[in-house]
């Protein structure tokens, strides 16, 4: 059962979610208005994913991802805001959010997006994530040299699963493509988060963007 908090300063929205993620495999346990109380609900409760407004009072959706990815047992977040893409929800990545969707997402995607997320995998906004990789090129070039240094250290087997988690592929997708156990995709995973030094996957995949490693393969 995924574990679900709903954050949203709109009464409406957050129960709209709810009634949306009334699937077997999800439960709502709780709900907030703002970071502050989601905060407070991650502490109180067992909690697998939040759903995340960006624009919030008193704390803001940037403020209560770092908080809950700082929790002894940390909570995947999925950031949702009605803008396409702005500073908040690139500053809501860069806070540890494994997931941004548009709030007019196809419903169907939204429930998806919790499965895949609470697996520990990533989900972004088609519309939006070539976007937030261009903003990562350009803002992060001073350090390819860094992040090329340590993809350089990876394995080839790493690297090629770097390839296709770059690109968007689940961990049973990478199984498939490259003829492995899920199980051992998760193991490279880890290792790769742990060697770029980065939180989650959406970070690694942006490491990708500026390296040679992020060019179509031959």
């Amino acid at each position: 059962m995924i574990r679900t908090l709903i954050v949203d300063d709109d009464a409406l929205v957050r129960l709209g979610l709810t009634d949306l993620l009334d699937e077997p495999d999800i439960t709502v346990v709780a709900q907030a208005a703002d970071g502050i109380e989601a905060v407070e609900a991650a502490t109180r409760h067992h909690i697998d994913v939040a759903l995340m407004d960006v624009r919030m009072p008193r704390m803001d959706g940037i403020a209560a991802t770092a908080r809950l990815r700082a929790l002894p047992r940390p909570v995947q977040v999925i950031a949702l805001t009605t803008f396409d893409l702005d500073e908040y929800v690139y500053r809501a990545i860069e806070a540890g959010a494994a997931g941004f969707l548009l709030k007019d997402t196809d419903p169907a995607e939204i429930i998806r997006a919790v499965r895949v997320v609470a697996e520990g995998q990533a989900m972004l906004h088609p519309a939006a994530a070539r976007r937030l990789i261009d903003r990562f090129h350009r803002t992060a070039r001073p350090q390819a040299a860094a992040v090329r240094a340590r993809i350089d250290r990876l394995t080839p087997r790493e690297r090629d699963v770097l390839r296709r988690l770059a690109v968007g592929d689940t961990n049973a997708e990478i199984a498939a493509t490259l003829g492995m156990r899920e199980s051992t995709v998760k193991a490279h995973v880890s290792r790769i988060l742990a060697a770029l030094d980065v939180g989650n996957r959406v970070q690694a995949a942006l490491c990708v963007r500026d390296t040679d490693l992020g060019r179509p393969a031959s």
